[in-house]
C-alpha cells in the first residue's frame, strides 16, 4: 500500500476508480488503513528502539558542558532545587564546580527576591531537563537524559503520523528510520537544549491533529450513514473532540517550551478548521462554510488559543508560588489578599514578558557560528557545539567534536521531495501535502522577518522544528515513486528499489558522519575528511 493509494484532495472528490464505482462517502472522508494494527505499532516501535539505542548509547560523552547547556542545565537544576530560576557563581567558576561533583553553585543573596535570574525563555524545557537531573543527578546523563527520551519520542510518533497520513506500515517506518538517522535531531537528542522539547511538542501536537481529523470524519460518515444518505441541515455537531483538546496542550508545552510555537498555533489552528470545512464539503452538507463558522470555529478557539494559554500560565507555577523569581514582587502580591495576589501575580509576569519581548527583538550580537534561514536547508553553517584537541587516538592531532548537522543525503532529498510537494499540492490539492508545507513553513518563514527587520542573531539547530515535516515530504514522495497497489509492469518493484537506496545512503551517510556527531575520539585528519564544506563547517 502506497501513499498514492487513495486520493483525499481539498474538494475531497476523488476520481472514481477505473471500474467506474465511485468511492463513498466513507471512503472520501475516511480512507479505510490497511494491513496489520499490530505491526501498525511493533514496526514504529523497533525504529523507535533503534533510535533510542543511538541517542542513549555513551549519552554522558563528552563530560563537558556543550554550548548553551551552560545556561540550561544550571536553570533546570535551579528549578528542581527552589521551584523558579535563582542566580548562580559566575559562569566558569559554576561549571567547574558542576563537572567536579559539587551542586552548590547558587549566589548567596541577603534577600530572596535579591536572588532571581533573568531568564529569556519559558520554563518547561527547563522542567523536562530538571526531571533528568533529578533522576541521575547534575551530571552530564543526567542533564541529557530527557533530550534522549524525548528525541526517542519523537521517532516513534512520526511512524506513527506518517502511517496515518500514508496508510502504509511500510513508509510510516521509513519516515522514523530517516528521522532516526538525521543529525541535528541526533545532536539535540544528545544535548540539554530547548529545540528537542520544542520540536517534540510541535510534532506531538500535530500528531494529535491528523488523529482529531480522522475521528471527527468518522463521526461524520456513522452520522451520514445512520441517516440512510438523506443530507438535511447542516450535519452533526462533531463532539467534544479530545484529540483537538490534546493537541492544544500540547502546543501549549511548545508554547511554555519556546516562544516560536505561536507560528505553529496561528498556522495549525486554520488548518484543522479547514480540514472541518473539506469534510462538511465531502459529506455533502448544506452551507459547509456557514456550519463550519457556527459549529466547529467556536471549540476550535477553545481548545488552540486558550487551552495553549492556559498550559503556558501553568508552567509557571513554580514562580507564582515562590518568591524567588525574577520580578516576582512576592511582598507587594501578598500585602492584600488573595484576590489581589492573583491579580498582581499576573501584572508582574505580564510586565517579565514584556521584559523578555524586548530582549528578543534586540538581539543582534554577532556568534561565529550563526546563519541566516535562507542557509538552513542547504546545511551550509553548522553549529560547532563541542570541539577539542585531546592525545591518544593514535595520531599526532586528534579531535573530539561534536558539530550541529542535519544529515546532507536526507535534507538536500528533503529540498527536492519539498519542491515535488508544492506541484503536488498544486495539482491536487492533496491536504497531506499542504499540511506538510504548511508546517515546514511555519518553522522556517517567521525567521526571515527576524532576519532581515530584526537583524536577529540566529543558528541552523532552530530550524529542527522542520525536520519532521522535511521528512514526511521524503515519505510522501516515496509512496508517489512506488506507486499504487496493482501498479502496471514493474513499476512498484524499480519504485520500492530506489526507496530503499535512498534509505541506504541516508544510513551511510549518518554512519560517515557520526564521529563528528558524537564526540569520538578521532584523527584530525579523519574529522576534516568529514568536514563536506569546508568553508561554512570549519
Amino acid at each position: 500500500m502506497a501513499v498514492t493509494d487513495f486520493a483525499s484532495q481539498a474538494s475531497e472528490q476523488p476520481e472514481p476508480d477505473p471500474g467506474g464505482a465511485a468511492p463513498s462517502v466513507r471512503d472520501r472522508l475516511v480512507p479505510p488503513m490497511p494491513g496489520s494494527a499490530l505491526w501498525g505499532w511493533l514496526g514504529p516501535i523497533i525504529v523507535a528502539i533503534f533510535g533510542a539505542f543511538l541517542r542513549f548509547d555513551r549519552l554522558g560523552t563528552p563530560k563537558a558542558i556543550v554550548f548553551d547547556e551552560t545556561y540550561y542545565m544550571k536553570d533546570a537544576w535551579s528549578l528542581l532545587k527552589f521551584g523558579t530560576e535563582r542566580q548562580f557563581i559566575d559562569g566558569e567558576a559554576a561549571n567547574a564546580a558542576v563537572l567536579r561533583g559539587d551542586p552548590n553553585i547558587f549566589k548567596i543573596c541577603e534577600q530572596v527576591d535579591q536572588c532571581g535570574s533573568y531568564v529569556v525563555h519559558p520554563p518547561l524545557g527547563k522542567w523536562m531537563i530538571a526531571l533528568g537531573e533529578w533522576l541521575f543527578g547534575l551530571t552530564p546523563f543526567g542533564w541529557r537524559f530527557m533530550a534522549a527520551v524525548v528525541g526517542s519520542l519523537s521517532i516513534l510518533i512520526l511512524a506513527r503520523v506518517a502511517r496515518r497520513m500514508t496508510r502504509s506500515t511500510l513508509l510510516g517506518c521509513l519516515a522514523g528510520f530517516l528521522l532516526a538517522l538525521d543529525g541535528l535531531h541526533f545532536v539535540l537528542s544528545r544535548t540539554a537544549l530547548l529545540d528537542i522539547f520544542l520540536m517534540f511538542w510541535l510534532l506531538a501536537g500535530f500528531a494529535c491533529l491528523v488523529v482529531d481529523r480522522d475521528r471527527s470524519r468518522q463521526r461524520l460518515a456513522d452520522w451520514y450513514e445512520s441517516s440512510g444518505g438523506l443530507v438535511t441541515g447542516g450535519g452533526p455537531s462533531l463532539g467534544l473532540r479530545p484529540w483537538r483538546l490534546a493537541a492544544g496542550l500540547c502546543l501549549g508545552a511548545g508554547l511554555a517550551t519556546k516562544w516560536t510555537t505561536v507560528f505553529f498555533l496561528a498556522a495549525f489552528g486554520i488548518m484543522t478548521v479547514l480540514w472541518d470545512l473539506g469534510a462538511r464539503r465531502a459529506a455533502g452538507l448544506h452551507a459547509p462554510v456557514r456550519q463550519t463558522a457556527q459549529r466547529d470555529l467556536p471549540p476550535a478557539l477553545a481548545w488552540m488559543v486558550g487551552v495553549p494559554l492556559l498550559t503556558y500560565l501553568v508552567s509557571f507555577a513554580g514562580w507564582f508560588a515562590t518568591a524567588g523569581g525574577y520580578g516576582r514582587n512576592w511582598a507587594q502580591a501578598t500585602s492584600g489578599g488573595p484576590v489581589y495576589f492573583v491579580f498582581d501575580s499576573i501584572r508582574s509576569l505580564f510586565d517579565y514578558q514584556k521584559q523578555i519581548l524586548q530582549f528578543h527583538t534586540g538581539l543582534a550580537a554577532t556568534h561565529p557560528y550563526e546563519s541566516d534561514p535562507w542557509s538552513w536547508p542547504l546545511l551550509l553553517r553548522p553549529v560547532a557545539f563541542f570541539y577539542e584537541s585531546p592525545k591518544g587516538c593514535g595520531a599526532e592531532s586528534c579531535s573530539w567534536a561534536v558539530l550541529g548537522t542535519g544529515t546532507p543525503i536526507i535534507w538536500f532529498g528533503g529540498l527536492l521531495a519539498l519542491i515535488a510537494m508544492i506541484a503536488w499540492y498544486v495539482a491536487t490539492r492533496d491536504w497531506r501535502a499542504g499540511a506538510v508545507l504548511l508546517g515546514y513553513a511555519a518553522g522556517w518563514l517567521p525567521w526571515f522577518y527576524f532576519a532581515f527587520a530584526d537583524n536577529r542573531t540566529m543558528f541552523l539547530f532552530y530550524a529542527i522544528p522542520m525536520v519532521p515535516f522535511m521528512i514526511l515530504a521524503i515519505v510522501l514522495v516515496a509512496g508517489l515513486v512506488m506507486g499504487p497497489e496493482g501498479a502496471p509492469g514493474n513499476r512498484r518493484t524499480y519504485g520500492a528499489v530506489v526507496v530503499g537506496a535512498f534509505a541506504l545512503l541516508a544510513l551511510v551517510n549518518f554512519w560517515w558522519l557520526y564521529p563528528v556527531l558524537s564526540a569520538e575520539h578521532i584523527p584530525y585528519q579523519d574529522w576534516y575528511d568529514r568536514m563536506l564544506f569546508k568553508k561554512g563547517w570549519i
